[in-house]
């Protein structure tokens, strides 16, 4: 049995706001990433797609990037909401970030035929950025590892509907 997220910050994020394509719940070609506590590290765990190669038998390097990218804006998301005094799927709607930088470095080549598990270890740096430290298994090898600073999403962000 494949092991999965089962509460996801994503699942709260409002419908405005539910759309990107790493992990919008609501875009229905996306990779739909969701990203849920492990103790005090954030887990994200997504299975590629055949699709989803440099070469195969072998992962794409942006989609690496890319869940490591969603793994961090979750991951933030979850210890603003945390420390806010709430937990994922309380009722109440969790702070929204964008990434502000990303750095992304590949261990070694990551096979596309298992399950990769992004863990993230949160800093706060300042009320409204966030520091992820990630790493991406494989099997249990680490494949991949990133950094992401997320900043609170500004208000002047909002839907163009």
């Amino acid at each position: 049995m494949e092991e999965k997220v089962l509460k996801a910050i994503q699942d709260d994020y409002p419908d405005a706001f539910a759309w990107c394509y790493g992990c919008g719940r609501l875009n229905k070609d996306g990779h739909h990433f969701r990203t849920g506590w492990q103790g005090e590290q954030t887990r994200t765990i997504y299975t590629p797609r055949s699709e989803h190669i440099a070469i195969p038998g072998f992962v794409y390097g942006g989609l690496i990037a890319s869940l490591i990218d969603c793994h961090g804006t979750g991951s933030a998301a979850l210890a603003l909401h945390r420390k806010n005094g709430h937990e994922v799927g309380d009722g109440i709607e969790p702070p929204r970030f964008v990434t502000a930088s990303l750095k992304v470095e590949f261990v070694r080549p990551t096979p596309n035929d298992v399950p990769l598990i992004a863990v993230g270890k949160i800093q706060e740096i300042h009320p409204k950025k966030w520091k992820i430290d990630i790493e991406v298994f494989a099997n249990e090898t680490p494949c991949a590892r990133g950094e992401v600073v997320a900043v609170v999403m500004p208000s002047t962000f909002t839907s163009k509907e």
